[in-house]
Protein backbone atom coordinates (compact mmCIF):
# COMPACT_ATOMS: atom_id res chain seq x y z
CA UNK A 1 0.00 0.00 0.00
CA UNK A 2 1.12 3.68 -1.05
CA UNK A 3 2.14 5.40 1.81
CA UNK A 4 2.91 8.82 0.23
CA UNK A 5 1.74 11.12 -2.73
CA UNK A 6 2.68 10.47 -5.87
CA UNK A 7 4.88 12.91 -7.82
CA UNK A 8 1.62 14.17 -9.86
CA UNK A 9 -0.24 14.53 -6.74
CA UNK A 10 2.13 17.49 -5.74
CA UNK A 11 2.30 20.69 -7.01
CA UNK A 12 6.24 21.64 -7.81
CA UNK A 13 6.22 24.46 -10.17
CA UNK A 14 6.65 28.30 -9.51
CA UNK A 15 3.73 29.45 -12.71
CA UNK A 16 0.88 26.94 -11.00
CA UNK A 17 1.38 27.95 -7.52
CA UNK A 18 1.15 31.83 -8.49
CA UNK A 19 -1.60 30.91 -10.40
CA UNK A 20 -3.35 29.43 -7.29
CA UNK A 21 -2.66 32.30 -5.17
CA UNK A 22 -3.99 34.74 -7.91
CA UNK A 23 -6.77 32.92 -8.79
CA UNK A 24 -7.54 30.55 -6.27
CA UNK A 25 -10.56 30.09 -3.27
CA UNK A 26 -9.43 31.28 0.15
CA UNK A 27 -10.37 29.20 3.07
CA UNK A 28 -9.15 29.88 6.69
CA UNK A 29 -8.81 28.89 10.18
CA UNK A 30 -6.34 29.36 13.59
CA UNK A 31 -2.98 28.97 12.18
CA UNK A 32 -3.94 27.98 8.56
CA UNK A 33 -5.27 28.94 5.08
CA UNK A 34 -6.84 26.78 2.37
CA UNK A 35 -6.90 28.13 -1.36
CA UNK A 36 -8.01 25.87 -4.06
CA UNK A 37 -8.55 25.91 -7.57
CA UNK A 38 -10.20 23.74 -10.10
CA UNK A 39 -7.51 22.35 -12.20
CA UNK A 40 -8.50 20.54 -14.97
CA UNK A 41 -6.48 17.29 -14.73
CA UNK A 42 -8.77 15.12 -13.34
CA UNK A 43 -6.84 14.61 -10.62
CA UNK A 44 -6.05 16.58 -7.31
CA UNK A 45 -2.99 18.26 -6.32
CA UNK A 46 -1.58 19.77 -2.82
CA UNK A 47 1.16 21.63 -1.72
CA UNK A 48 2.19 22.86 1.95
CA UNK A 49 3.83 26.22 2.18
CA UNK A 50 5.02 27.34 6.01
CA UNK A 51 4.63 30.74 6.18
CA UNK A 52 8.02 33.22 6.63
CA UNK A 53 9.72 32.79 9.61
CA UNK A 54 8.35 29.00 10.59
CA UNK A 55 10.44 27.62 12.46
CA UNK A 56 13.87 26.09 11.68
CA UNK A 57 13.89 23.33 8.85
CA UNK A 58 12.85 20.52 10.82
CA UNK A 59 10.09 22.20 12.40
CA UNK A 60 8.70 23.43 8.77
CA UNK A 61 9.27 19.76 7.32
CA UNK A 62 7.59 18.18 9.99
CA UNK A 63 4.43 19.89 9.33
CA UNK A 64 4.61 19.85 5.41
CA UNK A 65 5.06 15.54 6.30
CA UNK A 66 2.00 15.79 8.64
CA UNK A 67 0.15 17.81 5.99
CA UNK A 68 0.31 15.48 3.50
CA UNK A 69 -0.19 12.56 5.45
CA UNK A 70 -3.59 14.17 6.73
CA UNK A 71 -4.09 15.05 2.99
CA UNK A 72 -3.44 11.64 1.73
CA UNK A 73 -5.78 9.91 3.89
CA UNK A 74 -9.10 12.28 3.73
CA UNK A 75 -11.71 10.46 3.72
CA UNK A 76 -13.39 12.39 1.17
CA UNK A 77 -10.29 13.17 -1.10
CA UNK A 78 -11.99 11.87 -4.05
CA UNK A 79 -15.43 13.77 -4.70
CA UNK A 80 -18.46 12.56 -5.40
CA UNK A 81 -18.91 13.76 -9.07
CA UNK A 82 -14.70 12.34 -9.35
CA UNK A 83 -16.28 9.06 -10.51
CA UNK A 84 -17.97 10.50 -13.27
CA UNK A 85 -15.54 11.86 -16.23
CA UNK A 86 -16.10 15.66 -16.27
CA UNK A 87 -14.55 15.83 -12.76
CA UNK A 88 -11.95 18.62 -13.30
CA UNK A 89 -9.95 18.26 -10.43
CA UNK A 90 -8.50 20.69 -7.74
CA UNK A 91 -4.90 22.35 -6.52
CA UNK A 92 -4.88 22.62 -3.22
CA UNK A 93 -2.07 25.13 -1.40
CA UNK A 94 -2.34 24.91 2.66
CA UNK A 95 -0.34 27.70 4.46
CA UNK A 96 0.45 27.18 7.22
CA UNK A 97 1.44 29.83 10.03
CA UNK A 98 4.33 29.79 12.61
CA UNK A 99 2.94 29.16 16.54
CA UNK A 100 -0.57 28.55 15.69
CA UNK A 101 -0.33 24.40 14.74
CA UNK A 102 1.54 22.46 17.11
CA UNK A 103 0.90 19.01 17.37
CA UNK A 104 -0.56 16.97 14.66
CA UNK A 105 -4.22 16.30 16.44
CA UNK A 106 -4.71 20.06 16.16
CA UNK A 107 -3.14 20.42 12.56
CA UNK A 108 -5.40 17.22 11.55
CA UNK A 109 -8.48 18.80 13.15
CA UNK A 110 -8.09 22.22 11.49
CA UNK A 111 -7.50 21.38 8.04
CA UNK A 112 -10.20 18.44 7.95
CA UNK A 113 -12.19 21.66 8.98
CA UNK A 114 -10.74 23.76 6.21
CA UNK A 115 -11.52 20.50 3.60
CA UNK A 116 -14.97 20.14 5.10
CA UNK A 117 -15.85 23.53 4.04
CA UNK A 118 -14.50 23.22 0.61
CA UNK A 119 -16.13 20.21 -0.39
CA UNK A 120 -19.57 22.26 1.00
CA UNK A 121 -18.76 25.01 -1.64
Amino acid sequence: MRKSLTKTEIIRKRDDIDRIFKQGKRFSCEGMRLIALYNNLGFDRFIVIPAKHYGNSVERNLVRRRAKEIFRCWPNRLFKDQSSSKYSGLDLVLVVYPGRVSDFSLLESNFNHLLDRLDRK
